[in-house]
C-alpha cells in the first residue's frame, strides 16, 4: 500500500498516516485510511479510503454488523465526498506501511 501525495496533503503540512479504521462497538475491520495532517479524524474522505471491507458506495457507512458508523457528505470547502463519522464510532490504529 503506497500513500497519495496530492495537493490535499501538502495543505495539511504534507504530514501522512495509515490508519487501521474499525468498529467501535464490534472491533470489526471497516478500512484502511489514509490520515493527512493533524487533529482528530471526523470525517473519511472516499479518495482516501484503501482496502474497504464494507460498501462505500451507500449513503451510510456501516461495519459488517450493520452497526451505524457515519454518513455520506460532500465537504463543501473542498467539494469531495466524505463519511462524516459520529463520534466514539470507530477504533484507530496507526500501520505502519511497507515500501
Amino acid at each position: 500500500m503506497k500513500l497519495k501525495n496530492d495537493k490535499y496533503k501538502r495543505a495539511r503540512g504534507g504530514y501522512s498516516r495509515l490508519l487501521r479504521i474499525s468498529c467501535q462497538k464490534c472491533d470489526s475491520l471497516v478500512c484502511f485510511y489514509q490520515k493527512d495532517g493533524p487533529g482528530n479524524l471526523r470525517r473519511m474522505y472516499i479518495d482516501r479510503i484503501a482496502e474497504p471491507k464494507v460498501s462505500i458506495s451507500r449513503k451510510d457507512l456501516t461495519c459488517t454488523n450493520n452497526h451505524l458508523i457515519g454518513v455520506k457528505i460532500v465537504y463543501e470547502k473542498e467539494k469531495r465526498p466524505a463519511f462524516r463519522l459520529f463520534v466514539d464510532s470507530v477504533a484507530k490504529k496507526i500501520v505502519r506501511v511497507k515500501n
